[in-house]
């Protein structure tokens, strides 16, 4: 028998003091770059999406990762994306922590 998980979380952390300085413009190249983030760590993104100070993932982490350490890396690589790239002028970070639910998708 092979390995079979499913940990599905919904995943939503913020700007800093909850800013609103994700404008649209710049939110799908974001959204874009954290898909990206969840492929390299081999977690299935099913949903993305945002306002202006928060976002919200739905993903399967894969059984190696830890939440906490991949909630890190997504955060820490896409402030030092949206710094290089210059996406969000008046971002200044993201906020400390995280909420994180675990989700069953079987019900509707």
């Amino acid at each position: 028998m092979s390995t079979f998980t499913r940990n599905l979380y919904h995943i939503v952390f913020g700007t800093k003091r909850r800013v609103p300085t994700l404008d649209i413009p710049g939110r799908e190249p974001l959204f874009r770059y954290i898909w990206g983030i969840c492929k390299e760590r081999h977690c299935y993104l099913y949903r993305i999406n945002g306002v202006s100070d928060h976002v919200h993932l739905l993903i399967d982490l894969h059984p190696s990762l830890a939440l906490a350490d991949f909630v890190k890396t997504v955060k820490q690589a896409s402030h030092n994306w949206m710094d290089r790239d210059n996406v969000f002028p008046a971002f200044e970070g993201w906020q400390v922590g995280y909420g994180a639910f675990t989700t069953d998708m079987t019900r509707r």
